[in-house]
């Protein structure tokens, strides 16, 4: 059951992943309850079984046992919490920030445009020109919700528009560093 020295931390998105799939969620149901070894994946072929196996020994959802048997990881749950809290800045623009990502913006405007401000110093070279399209696909490296991110940015001035929202640039001010290049 011993998973080794070797053994990697679990990702959330590969466990979530693993359990979206119909088969491996309902294998993992039966291990979870104990159930027989020969009744686990019973009523599926076994390229399907084995399938489903794999995706949840490879998420660390379950673990060999002794004679090959699988068995519910007890720490997968645990070790996927703790990993969210691994490393994460407790100061500065990186406390709202997750794997690059906004996590939330802070309610303090001074702290948002300090965050705003290095999301367009790292996505925006001074002097370029970019569609909307190509403004939204850089966004998306930072959220999900790119209309309000791209909102905030013009609101704040940090990033300036055409009048009919076709191209968008850093404007002049805003070329030099800001403290928040310095967090990240």
């Amino acid at each position: 059951m011993n998973q080794g020295p070797a053994a990697k931390i679990p990702d959330w998105r590969q466990v979530l992943a693993a359990l979206a799939g119909a088969d491996a969620r309902r294998i993992y149901a039966q291990i979870v309850l104990a159930a027989p070894p020969e009744e686990v994946g019973a009523g599926l072929s076994g390229a399907r079984r084995d399938r489903a196996a794999a995706v949840l020994l490879a998420a660390g959802l379950v673990e060999r046992a002794d004679g090959g048997r699988l068995v519910a990881s007890q720490t997968v749950f645990r070790e996927v919490l703790a990993r969210q809290t691994m490393g994460r800045p407790t100061g500065g623009i990186g406390r709202f920030l997750h794997a690059g990502r906004i996590e939330r913006y802070p309610a303090n405007p001074a702290e948002r445009r300090e965050l705003l401000a290095w999301i367009v110093s790292q996505m925006v070279q001074p002097g370029e020109e970019l569609t909307e399209k190509q403004i939204n696909e850089r966004l998306l490296q930072y959220t999900d919700d790119v209309p309000m991110l791209r909102r905030y940015l013009v609101d704040f001035g940090l990033l300036a528009r055409t009048r009919s929202g076709s191209v968008y640039s850093r404007p002049a001010a805003h070329h030099t560093a800001t403290s928040a290049d310095k967090a990240q």
